[in-house]
This record gives structure tokens, sequence and C-alpha cells, in this order.
């Protein structure tokens, strides 16, 4: 299993400038991998690509981009330069995103969330893995009168999806190389989540998914303020129903009731947790919640776990 953390600058006078130092030193602190999110700010397949050739050997992946919104077209392109910046190291998630930011975003209706991704999927695996598609879906055309190939980038780039419901599941099973669940903890991976994709995996003849776990933790002796920080910082997610799924699922009532925030010991145990539960490799975000002290006391003890 190897471990990563989510890198996020967004408040620093140059928010690449401050990643790639991140960077630099998450992969001194032992880290394997530095993974970057998608909103409306930076753009985070770019993102990745900078950091990727300022810091060789680590592996640098983006969590997650909106299917709604974007083209496979354009995303592959994305994708495929950033693989050939970072000499294969770079690896490619995607998300359904949310009925809120996607209407009030774009624009668009947030409707057919799951034929979208199957769509989508389904030209970006063509696109990534040879340079031409000729998709023509319900949702989705994708054609390459020229082509689309990328030169550097010949092996591909994985695909990932920030799935955790039935469906999201079923079709990441059949079509990506894995899956990203946030907020998603032991029991629901091992019980839910883990069973769920592997077995549509199997079903179409695809090797066993990779599983990313995100988990939101720190290393803290503040535990009890922390958590009410991460409690007020996660709530936007209690409204999202996937995600207030999983975290029912989990066995808890609210999302930072699956944060991991304790000492060296308590976090260690339940990175173990995560990966009996199923997790090929586990990401830590929100580690910048407790102030650069613990940042860094929580990566230099994530590094020791992924040696």
């Amino acid at each position: 299993m190897t471990v990563g953390v989510a890198l996020s600058a967004p408040d620093a006078p140059n928010q690449v400038d401050a990643t790639v130092e991140l960077a630099r030193e998450a992969a001194a602190a032992g880290l394997r991998s530095a993974w970057f999110g998608q909103t409306f700010g930076a753009d985070s397949p770019q993102l990745a690509a900078i950091v990727g050739r300022e810091v060789p050997g680590l592996q640098v992946g983006t969590s997650a981009i909106p299917v709604f919104g974007r083209h496979p077209l354009i995303v592959s392109s994305q994708a495929q330069t950033a693989q050939a910046a970072t000499h294969g190291r770079y690896h490619l998630g995607l998300a359904l995103g949310t009925k809120l930011l996607t209407e009030t975003g774009f624009g668009l209706p947030f409707e057919r969330p799951i034929a979208r991704l199957r769509e989508f999927l389904t030209a970006l695996r063509q696109l990534t893995q040879t340079g031409t598609a000729d998709f023509h879906g319900e949702l989705l055309t994708a054609t390459t009168p020229v082509s689309a190939r990328v030169p550097g980038a010949e092996h591909g780039v994985p695909l990932l999806v920030a799935a955790m419901g039935p469906q999201a599941l079923r079709v990441s099973g059949e079509l990506a190389d894995g899956i990203l669940p946030y907020l998603a903890g032991p029991r629901a991976l091992a019980e839910h989540i883990v069973p769920a994709v592997t077995a549509a995996a199997e079903a179409a003849g695809r090797p066993a998914p990779r599983i990313v776990a995100l988990v939101h933790g720190v290393v803290t002796d503040d535990v009890e303020s922390v958590r009410a920080k991460a409690t007020e910082q996660l709530a936007f997610y209690e409204q999202i129903p996937s995600y207030a799924r999983v975290i029912e699922l989990s066995g808890g009532r609210q999302a930072a009731d699956v944060a991991v925030i304790g000492d060296e010991k308590t976090v260690a145990d339940e990175v173990r947790r995560y990966r009996d539960a199923g997790a090929t490799e586990v990401v830590f975000s929100g580690t910048e919640i407790a102030g650069a002290a613990d940042r860094r006391r929580t990566w230099a003890l994530l590094g020791e776990l992924a040696g």
C-alpha cells in the first residue's frame, strides 16, 4: 500500500510556487504521491504536470475533475500532456460533481450523471490509449478528424473515479482502473464499496481495481478543537446525498465522524484499518487544518508508513 497526500495552497501569494514547495516537502518526508483537487480555481492537470516535473519520482494525480462542463477530447489532451510531462507518473481522477456546483457554475442541468460518466469514460479510454476516438453516445460525441495522441504519453493514463454509490461503482469497475472514495470509512469500504467495484471489474474481465482512499485527517494533540474545525469545514458534504450515504455506512452521523484526528498511534492504526478494508493506497487530505507544525508531524508519520 502506498501513502500520499492532497496538496492545497489557495491562499498563498502564488499557488503554483507554494504547491511545488509543499510537494518537495512531502517527497522529502517519504510520501509517494501528491494529489490536487479541482473546482473553479487552479487547473489540476497543469498543476500536477508542473509538480511532477519539479519533483522527480513523486506520483501526481487529479482528484477529481467533474464530467459535467468538460469534454473527453479536452480532458484527454490535458491528461496526456501531464503524463508526458511527468514521464508516466500522472493519474487522472474523474467525478460526477454536484448538482449545486454544476447548475450554479456551468448553468447545466445535473441530469443522468451515471449515463454521462459511462459515455465519458468510454470515449476517454479510447483517446488516452490510442489517441483516436469514434464515439457517438446519447449525451456525448467524441471523434478525431486529426490525431489526439500526445507523444510521450503512449502508455496511456490511469483512469480513476470518485465513485461511492452502487451505480457509479458498477461503471467504474467496468471502465476505469480504480476509484477515489472520499469520507468513506473502513466499514463502508469493506462492506459496500470494495466488494461492489471489484465484482463489477471481475464481471467485465478487468484487473482488480485500485482503491485510493482519500482520508481527511491529521496528527495533533489538540484533538477537540481540530475536530470542531473539521466539523465546520466538512459540513458542506453532509448536504450531498452520496456523501451523506457513505458517512452513514461508515458509522458516522456527520462528516467529521470519519475524519482521522489524534496522535501518531491513532492515525497509524486507522491507516492500517483502511488497508485491511481493501484500500490499495491511502491519501490524506486536510493535513493543514491544525497548522504547519502538525502538518509536518502528520507527513512524517505518513512517510514512515509509506516506507
